[in-house]
């Protein structure tokens, strides 16, 4: 056999291998689409031969090179209180505690000491891996969510985050049905089933007085407005919304405007930090620019203490650069 007909063999056998092997890739693909290395290899070919912090295709914290977001964005930073990390610095307290009127502050130590003797005092979403795909739902209260028909895509994320009044009933096909965690502080507290995990935003010490008094003997009733005395919630559920993580919220990601930032927003940036692909819906204002709830159409949302163009404007930012996937209205 010549040289040159041995070579144009075993080219044709080369090549008749690539094809073969690319059919059966294919097929096995197409069959069975839980097959995690032939699905991504196709949409993310580093994904084959390096890991990113996460298994999404896209990673929430994943700088990509954007000084924006690096800067502003601190992975070390935890969003719950413990009872270790509870002490707070001398800066965030006295910035904390002037948040709201507090005329005689009971002794902050001595409160989050009481404080985790009624709720758990467990780290919790601290299990970020290249191997994990954790999806969440943000969910606000904006107009723009009516008639949006995006309840079962809610409905599909591993957590589904709602806040202060929020409720399902009567519009599950636009909010969905699901929630895994319920954001809220004194003056919006509403009763959760036991499933949810109430996350519970403190802006002063009479607030977690509050909360202790809430779960337990009811005794506080006043705090920046009259409150529900008790509430019903699973007390082996109850997170506490950190004051450290609170002010870095403000200062690195509001960089100081407003008095402190909305719940809305303290629960995107929540889920930015535990989350690794994050849907944002309900945030914003309606179609013809009007603010309301999607239950009220006649409720006007005023600016009050938050910046609520400047939390917005952020929003839309983090949007651009893939970090979250904003959903203004209609699928």
């Amino acid at each position: 056999m010549s040289p040159l007909k041995g070579r144009r063999i075993r080219t044709c056998a080369l090549l008749f291998f690539a094809v073969t092997f690319t059919m059966l890739l294919l097929t096995y693909t197409f069959r069975d689409p839980s097959l995690y290395f032939f699905k991504h290899a196709f949409h993310r070919p580093d994904n084959v031969f390096s890991k990113g912090p996460c298994a999404c295709h896209r990673c929430t914290s994943d700088p990509e090179g954007d000084p924006w977001f690096t800067e502003r964005f601190n992975q070390s930073m935890y969003p719950l209180m413990t009872r270790e990390n509870g002490i707070l610095s001398n800066d965030t307290l006295q910035w904390w505690q002037l948040l709201q009127p507090d005329e005689h502050p009971a002794n902050y130590s001595q409160v989050v000491e009481k404080l985790f003797q009624v709720v758990p005092n467990d780290v919790h979403y601290a299990d970020a891996s290249p191997g994990r795909c954790r999806t969440c739902s943000v969910v606000g209260n904006s107009g723009n969510l009516k008639g949006s028909q995006c309840g079962p895509l809610i409905d599909a994320s591993d957590f589904v985050f709602r806040m202060n009044e929020a409720f399902t009933e009567g519009y599950e096909e636009d909010v969905g049905t699901r929630t895994t965690h319920h954001f809220l502080y004194p003056e919006s507290a509403k009763d959760l089933d036991d499933n949810t995990s109430l996350v519970f935003i403190p802006f002063k010490v009479l607030d977690l007085q509050w909360i202790i008094s809430a779960l337990t003997t009811g005794t506080v009733t006043k705090t920046f407005f009259p409150v529900k005395s008790k509430i019903k919630a699973n007390k082996d559920k109850v997170l506490i919304y950190s004051p450290t993580f609170l002010k870095y919220v403000h200062d690195s990601w509001m960089e100081g405007h407003g008095q402190y930032p909305s719940t809305g927003f303290l629960s995107l940036l929540f889920a930015i930090h535990i989350c690794d692909k994050v849907n944002v819906f309900g945030f914003g204002a309606d179609q013809y620019g009007n603010w309301h709830h999607y239950w009220d159409f006649n409720a006007g949302i005023p600016n009050s203490i938050h910046d609520r163009d400047y939390e917005y404007n952020v929003t839309l930012l983090l949007a651009e650069k893939h970090k979250i996937k904003l959903y203004k209205g209609r699928l």
